[in-house]
């Protein structure tokens, strides 16, 4: 089963920095960057990244180079992320929300890394890289004397602009590149088929190592909007409503999640800032559609729920489809919807043959979408990248360890993930399924499933719940799973919680749920 994107022509050089450049050159006094009540405006952010990317030039540093940024969200990250570009290099993002021991190790996964810009404030996290670290601060005298007009630097579509890291499954991160083709196509797309405009400001709640934070971080750059950063290291919901409020953000790009947690805060104080917004763009994860039903029909909510899909190596989004047709019903599993442009989705079993509507198989991604690679040594991982023959024509294509199915409507379904699956009493199991059906249970407001073990060794599931209301009795979501579930999809603990906890990243903590689980059970152990 394929389902193909429209073809749209690009330009001759897709690269993503020039789009911006032209809204430097036609509206110069226009606000980029807004944060804590410091604005840049496009001339003034465009002369700075000129500058930066002189720097990286006369240091040899240009087309092929990888910089690392580990910088809050500040607008001198900004500037370093499109003085990286314009000077022809990658830029790599180094997460200071990450635990030190979790950069140090991916300091190690970047090949031909040319040197890194931290501030005073993260300096400490990159200490020990093996190449130099730069802070803004130091370099700006030496800045000020360098050229405020672009570098001449042949910029191309095949030319790569970032590597985020990835989960491996052998442990080790995978540093998965994108060109500026790709890139250009996602942004591209996103302007066209919602018309986002010079009004269609932003606002970024995810944090930088996040695949999806880069097109969150561009997109308004891209079609001469204002971005707007918050002044906090880690995801404030508080911080994040109160920016919604006071200033006319129209888009914002995040992990479904986050979307709760925003919506909770929403409808707990009566507002209407989310509900006033043009679009939410945001996936990640398995969908609780519930969490957001009473929320998205609340009379005068005119905001539109784009729910996505895709994966870091094929430029972030491959699909969307708009959550409004979702709520008339007929579907147990909110769609994805269809692909973006020039991007085809494939349906395969396997053996690399394509299904037919309906059926089960592999989600596969080809076009202009996917990315350059794994950067960082030739693991199995790197096999998920190959080539296969649609209509006797040879096409690369993404493998994403995805399972799904197409509707007879043409819309994408992803069921959960070929890997995520889990023997219990010797039945193969995805914990989704079961996070789904909790989601639909009366009083479970979000439920994430972990598996744990048993002293004899056995896996067992355990269902982490957050009451609506009054906590939820165990025997009492057992028996109610029981009349959708079979017994053994039941899970064997059921847990109450305030919240779940999340990754840096804005998605659910399932780690942190399964790791304090075991300390607790530890605990009790050792006690008795």
């Amino acid at each position: 089963m394929i389902l193909q994107g429209k073809r749209v022509a690009l330009p001759p050089a897709p690269v993503v920095h020039q789009r911006f450049e032209a809204h430097a050159r036609s509206r110069p006094d226009a606000v980029a960057v807004f944060r804590a009540g410091e604005q840049v405006t496009y001339a003034e952010l465009d002369a700075r990244a000129n500058r930066f990317a002189h720097f990286l030039t006369a240091r040899g540093h240009g087309r092929g180079a990888k910089v690392g940024i580990c910088l809050d969200y500040t607008v001198d990250m900004v500037v370093t992320l499109l003085g990286t570009l314009k000077a022809g290099a990658a830029y790599v993002p180094f997460d200071p929300t990450y635990p030190a021991a979790r950069l140090r190790l991916l300091l190690g996964q970047v090949p031909g890394l040319a040197l890194i810009v931290a501030s005073p404030a993260t300096t400490a996290l990159v200490g020990s890289a093996p190449v130099e670290v730069v802070t803004p601060d130091q370099l700006s005298a030496h800045l000020e004397g360098l050229p405020a007009t672009a570098p001449d630097v042949p910029v191309t579509g095949d030319d790569l602009c970032y590597a985020v890291f990835t989960s491996g499954s052998t442990g080790t991160p995978k540093l998965t590149a994108i060109r500026h083709e790709g890139w250009f196509n996602l942004l591209n797309w996103l302007v066209l088929e919602y018309g986002l405009h010079p009004g269609s400001h932003n606002l970024v709640v995810s944090a930088f190592g996040f695949d999806l934070s880069q097109r969150s971080l561009m997109t308004p750059l891209f079609c001469g909007a204002t971005q707007y950063l918050m002044a906090s290291r880690n995801f404030d919901a508080a911080m994040a409503y109160r920016m919604l409020t006071r200033h006319d953000i129209r888009t914002v790009h995040c992990a479904s999640s986050t979307l709760y947690l925003l919506v909770d805060w929403e409808t707990a104080r009566g507002g209407t800032a989310l509900t006033g917004l043009d679009y939410v763009l945001f996936g990640g994860e398995p969908l609780h559609a519930e969490r957001l039903a009473a929320w998205a029909r609340r009379e005068g909510n005119t905001c539109t729920l784009l729910h996505q899909y895709g994966v870091a190596e094929c430029t972030d989004v491959a699909t969307s489809y708009d959550l409004a047709g979702h709520w008339s019903g007929g579907h147990d599993i909110a769609p994805v919807g269809r692909p973006v442009h020039n991007t085809d989705i494939h349906v395969l079993d396997d053996r690399l043959r394509g299904v037919g509507a309906g059926e089960q198989g592999e989600i596969c991604i080809s076009g202009t979408s996917v990315g350059a690679g794994y950067l960082n040594g030739e693991g199995p991982e790197s096999g998920r990248f190959t080539t296969v023959l649609v209509d006797g024509v040879p096409r690369r294509l993404y493998r994403t360890g995805d399972r799904g199915h197409v509707t007879k409507a043409g819309e994408l379904v992803v069921a959960g993930r070929m890997d995520a699956q889990v023997k219990v009493r010797g039945m193969r199991i995805d914990p989704t399924d079961i996070e789904r059906a909790l989601g639909r249970l009366t009083g479970v407001r979000q439920a994430a499933v972990v598996v744990g073990h048993t002293d004899a060794g056995d896996a067992e599931l355990i269902a982490f719940v957050v009451p609506a209301g009054d906590e939820l009795g165990e025997n009492d979501v057992r028996t109610r799973l029981l009349e959708t579930l079979p017994r053994n999809m039941v899970p064997a603990r059921v847990i109450n919680i305030p919240r779940i906890p999340l990754s840096p990243h804005g998605k659910a903590d399932r780690a942190a749920l399964a790791d304090a689980f075991r300390s607790q059970y530890a605990d009790s152990g050792a006690s008795k």
